[in-house]
């Protein structure tokens, strides 16, 4: 009986330090695809929806709506998608407030197309797939902060129905040590979560 046990807990022991491997493989894995930029000419840009402040974009969905700017006026792409519903307690969707936004910037509003039911990055892909087959597009940067791409690419390939490249913001709210571990953990939740049992996130 004692062998058993010490046997058991030996087995225990290989799966703990499997899993915390893995864990830490995947964090591992999401940090360097951070600095994969694979920016290019495509058919639209789809931004990820990331909260409002009443009628304002968040700091961190204001950097990814900058982004879309400048991809618009560097001739990356001349169609903008802003992605995100309106969440409990706002009077506003983040798509919404994502369009007045690049409108005051200059973007022409025949170039941006909204999609305000989603409340996850996967729904904001869900929905931005039934504009890309209603406008007949084919390519699509996904913007949205460094530390969330590699989970938005893994949607991405799975809800799009097209040719996908990752375009990360160049800068990010999240700049303290703390807020970037935050993020980073709840991606590797998301992501191992995704993965495996396909929990939505």
């Amino acid at each position: 009986m004692r062998k058993r046990k010490v046997r058991w807990r030996k087995i225990l022991a290989v799966i703990t330090l499997a899993a915390i491997g893995y864990i830490v493989y995947t964090a591992i894995g999401i940090a360097r695809y951070s600095n994969v930029d694979e920016t290019r000419v495509a058919g639209a840009a789809i931004v990820l929806g990331a909260g409002v402040w009443d009628d304002k974009p968040s700091p961190v969905f204001e950097e990814r709506i900058k982004h879309a700017i400048w991809l618009y006026e560097n001739n990356y792409t001349d169609i903008l998608i802003f992605t995100g519903g309106t969440g409990e307690g706002k009077h506003y969707s983040e798509a919404s407030v994502a369009k007045r936004y690049a409108m005051q910037c200059g973007v022409p509003e025949n170039k941006i197309f909204i999609e305000e039911q989603s409340v996850i990055t996967q729904q904001n892909l869900e929905y931005a797939a039934a504009i890309l087959q209603e406008q007949d597009i084919s390519s699509a940067l996904i913007v949205s902060d460094p530390l969330h791409m590699k989970r938005a690419m893994l949607l991405a390939n799975d809800y799009l129905p097209a040719q996908v490249y990752s375009s990360p913001t160049g800068t990010s709210k999240y700049t303290s040590f703390g807020a970037k571990a935050e993020f980073l953990a709840r991606e590797v939740f998301f992501y191992i979560g995704y993965q495996f049992y396909r929990i939505p996130g």
